[in-house]
């Protein structure tokens, strides 16, 4: 904004706006009222803002309760809105009146001035771009569909393609038979696919939880108004909102079943962040055993070399880190933070209205744009390239004490544990030590010991003690 201003006016008085602000007296007195963060609300939430008052525009027009030009003109500039064309005029800081008032009042102005421009005459914020709304159903509204469009845009195609890439190195090294470890410590083979089907049922299980929570995302508050009673909007307003915005989105939004707990509580935004708060545990738990299985490559566990994308530190030559699984733990670490704040943001729900509706807005927001950014590139960057390592895998398996477990129906527990601790102690193969201290043949223990044969089974569960 250049140092030209001009002077505007609302019902507390006039003050000086930036001469080519697209907004008005109320979104300046915001900006000058807020210098908290410097963080605007996110693209994705001006973007849906944008398509709400699209949406209401149209609803309003069909009830005849705007004309058409006014209406029509409103709904193009709500467009651009939607589509991000002027986003340097949505300056107000996330840290700003609970309600969410001034973004909404900010809409309104900015929406009013592109749609008077091209009528050539006024429009007002407030009785026509605000027709049949408040503030206090508008910003639970567009928490609600941007929530729902990020989710269906975003995170679902990040989360599944994730999936797709597990699967697919599922097929590529999944008969591989690795050490399985139980507290970090040796235990049963496994194979890398079964490994690998585990972190896949934890993604797939995501996908499952967010399309759980979809249908309380998708019933909105509009309609409400003031205090849930909807006031001065007409009683069909809600239903031919939704209607219209389905139209503009493809989601099948619809009316809140109860408008006070709709204005008065955010239980579905606490109960979305905690869906990816559970997703972001399972990231966090794929990107440790990634971390763990890449270790070394010489003193660590050295299973799988990941890729190298870029040299490990200053000092070190050569040294190459998992930098992709690093910065998704750090993600997730993020996540459960928003989660936090989520959650005692939403128990600001004080009589009619809920309080803290920006900052719900945000973190939810970024919890799902920091999720999708991360599931693509563990996917892509970390697992789809990793190599596994045969000769240091068979080596840990012909060592493996624990093998031993598969004898225990044949010459008993004691027996089997006298065994597998002379064979660590000596550091020798578990066979050549079950042969030395029984009577079993070695075709017999090669059959009973084969690693390969001891991972049959495990996808859809089974029994046996723990440890």
């Amino acid at each position: 904004m250049t140092n030209s201003f001009r002077i505007e006016r609302d019902s507390m008085g006039e003050l000086q706006v930036p001469a080519e602000a697209l907004w008005g007296a109320q979104t300046q007195r915001a900006v000058e009222n807020f210098p908290v963060s410097g963080r605007p609300m996110p693209r994705a939430f001006i973007g849906a803002l944008g398509l709400v008052k699209q949406a209401a525009a149209r609803a309003n027009a069909r009830l005849g309760l705007l004309a058409q030009d006014i209406a029509a003109a409103i709904e193009s500039a709500a467009a651009e809105v939607a589509e991000g064309q002027h986003d340097a005029h949505f300056p107000i800081d996330v840290f700003q009146t609970g309600s969410g008032t001034s973004t909404n009042m900010n809409a309104n102005e900015v929406i009013a001035a592109l749609a008077a421009r091209r009528l050539g005459k006024p429009v007002h914020p407030n009785d026509h771009v605000n027709m049949g709304q408040s503030s206090n159903d508008v910003i639970p509204t567009t928490l609600h569909v941007s929530a729902a469009l990020a989710v269906r845009r975003e995170l679902a195609p990040a989360l599944d393609a994730l999936a797709g890439t597990l699967r697919a190195k599922e097929a590529e090294v999944g008969t591989v038979v690795k050490t399985g470890r139980t507290h970090l410590m040796d235990a049963m083979p496994v194979t890398f696919g079964q490994e690998l089907s585990g972190w896949r049922a934890q993604i797939e299980a995501g996908l499952e939880r967010l399309a759980a929570s979809a249908p309380r995302l998708h019933r909105l508050a509009q309609g409400g108004t003031a205090v849930g009673t909807g006031i001065n909007a007409d009683p069909r307003f809600g239903a031919h909102f939704c209607q219209a915005l389905g139209e503009l989105t493809g989601c099948p939004f619809a009316p809140a079943h109860n408008y006070f707990e709709a204005l008065s509580s955010q239980d579905t935004a606490v109960e979305l962040s905690g869906q990816l708060k559970v997703i972001a545990v399972s990231l966090m738990k794929v990107a440790n055993d990634l971390r763990w299985m890449n270790s070394g490559p010489l003193a660590g566990l050295g299973e799988i070399a990941l890729p190298a994308l870029q040299p490990g530190s200053s000092i070190m030559p050569g040294k190459v880190n998992p930098v992709i699984p690093e910065a998704t733990a750090m993600v997730c670490a993020q996540v459960i933070g928003h989660d936090a704040t989520i959650t005692i943001a939403g128990q600001s729900g004080n009589f009619q209205l809920n309080v803290m509706l920006p900052v719900i807005a945000y973190n939810l927001l970024e919890s799902i744009r920091l999720l999708a950014n991360s599931a693509r590139l563990l996917g892509a960057r970390a697992i789809a390239g990793f190599k596994v390592n045969p000769e240091r895998l068979a080596e840990a398996l012909e060592r493996n004490p624990i093998l031993v477990t598969a004898l225990n129906p044949v010459i008993g527990y004691e027996k089997g544990a006298a065994i597998a601790k002379k064979a660590y102690a000596e550091g020798r193969p578990i066979r050549e030590m079950a042969e030395k201290m029984t009577d079993l043949p070695r075709e017999e223990l090669m059959r009973l010991l084969d690693p390969q044969e001891l991972t049959r089974g495990g996808i859809k569960g089974g029994a046996g003690g723990g440890g």
